[in-house]
């Protein structure tokens, strides 16, 4: 794309997002006018979601809230199973895989399944009435991916943004990335920005706080990512845990992502000092023989005198149930957890 093109791009996709934003508009204007239905329930529903096209994190701070909330409450988590090859509603279980939930939805189930119950359905009010009549003990209700999702009237509303990238810092689709206008905002009773960096400044959070001018009824907190121990992806295969520290500037790494927004994935390894090569992949990508042939390449022509392929945990839930994935390399994969903790005394 040359420089002349990328100048004249957002005065081109400029009218496309004034017909998008039209759109929206009109479709929260009937929803605040009730013109279209909107359903409560008796038990109460946590929506997490953003008005962003992906990478706020969302499924990190579902299972944030499931681990926070699981000995208080009995959960449900509702998803739509985003990619999946399915439709209609259905329960994870322990032979689900992601073409039948989706990889998000089975990562939730794969973590808690001792205590938490997973389903997904593209009808969120269909999904928690089913759900309800399975589970008629159930305590509360997490959405996942459900701002937008206005049939259903949650009890508490939380609307994540994403600390390099602020919702009031960006632009409708298809100029940026926003699927809703940044007054949508006021629908949420608590934000939460994400990602921030493990050593973010008072300033920062002044500055932060002041872009998203929130409503004096809403909360507003500050969360991080913090970064497991490595795991296998095929613990059959290899059911050893992996030290990074253990690893020298004589070792190589690939990092094989396939999520909205790796960059801060990818910049957690910057500080080891072994070699780092990166094989990117769009979000919920399904990898097909031709990706793991090159994959495969990729790893046979690096150098090192041990090499590791570290992907994503949700990457981690695809490749686990890939029929393409060779034998010889699986002892070599492993994935990084991560989870999510509040940054403390940021809380608004």
């Amino acid at each position: 794309m040359n420089s002349q093109f990328r100048k004249a791009l957002p005065y081109f996709l400029t009218p496309f997002s004034y017909i998008y934003g039209a759109v929206a508009f009109v479709r929260n204007w009937l929803f605040d006018r009730k013109i279209l239905p909107v359903e409560e329930f008796d038990v109460p529903v946590i929506s997490v979601g953003n008005i962003s096209v992906g990478g706020t994190g969302k499924t990190p701070h579902v299972e944030y809230l499931v681990s926070q909330l699981c000995s208080t409450f009995k959960i449900a988590v509702l998803s739509r199973g985003y990619k999946r090859k399915t439709k209609g509603f259905i329960i994870a279980n322990a032979k689900s895989t992601p073409d039948v939930i989706g990889d998000e939805p089975l990562q939730i189930y794969r973590k808690f399944s001792s205590f938490v119950k997973v389903a997904v359905c593209e009808n969120r009010r269909k999904g928690i009435n089913e759900l309800l009549r399975v589970f008629p003990d159930t305590q509360l209700v997490i959405l996942d991916d459900a701002f937008q999702h206005r049939y259903v009237k949650p009890k508490v509303n939380i609307l994540l943004t994403e600390f390099n990238r602020l919702f009031t810092k960006d632009h409708l689709l298809p100029l940026g990335r926003l699927r809703e206008s940044p007054s949508s905002a006021e629908r949420a009773d608590m934000v939460i920005v994400t990602k921030c960096p493990a050593d973010i400044r008072p300033l920062d959070i002044r500055i932060t706080s002041k872009s998203l001018a929130l409503m004096p009824y809403q909360h507003l907190y500050f969360s991080k990512y913090a970064y497991g121990e490595l795991r296998p992806v095929f613990p059959d295969e290899n059911p050893y845990y992996v030290d990074l520290t253990s690893l020298t500037y004589k070792d190589t790494v690939l990092l094989l992502t396939g999520i909205a927004n790796p960059g801060g994935f990818i910049r957690h390894f910057s500080r080891f000092p072994f070699k780092v090569r990166v094989s990117y992949f769009p979000d919920h990508h399904d990898f097909s023989r031709d990706d793991i042939k090159s994959i495969e390449n990729i790893f046979a022509s690096s150098r090192g005198e041990r090499k590791l392929i570290i992907t994503t945990e949700k990457d981690a839930v695809r490749l686990a149930y890939n029929p393409y994935f060779p034998e010889a390399l699986k002892p070599f994969v492993f994935y990084m957890p991560i989870s999510v903790e509040m940054i403390p005394g940021t809380f608004f």
